[in-house]
């Protein structure tokens, strides 16, 4: 993945300065990037302050934290059916025909 430019704090105050009333294709020309990317930005992060934009990657840093342990716990729940539907333990001593 590509290391960005500008911080989101920073890309924030370049929407900030659009809203302003100044004008998209120079605010590009001054910060040295395209419309595409200037409409991406006010796509993702439009009407955002900075402590928004904050709360929201440290919302993203989360949600990946917990789709890692939720990959773990699948890897294990695959491996304990696995383990089970072998049945490399077999019946239980004096266990005939009762249920559990």
């Amino acid at each position: 993945m590509t290391k960005n430019r500008f911080t989101e704090e920073q890309v924030v105050a370049v929407l900030k300065e659009a809203e302003t009333g100044k004008a998209v294709v120079q605010i590009c020309r001054e910060r040295g990037i395209t419309k595409n990317t200037f409409y991406k930005w006010r796509k993702r992060y439009g009407g955002m302050e900075t402590s928004d934009v904050r709360r929201l990657r440290e919302l993203e840093r989360e949600n990946s934290r917990l789709k890692r342990l939720l990959a773990e716990r699948d890897l294990e729940l695959d491996a304990m059916k696995e383990l089970a539907s072998k049945n490399s333990w077999g019946p239980l001593p004096g266990a005939r025909g009762q249920s559990y």
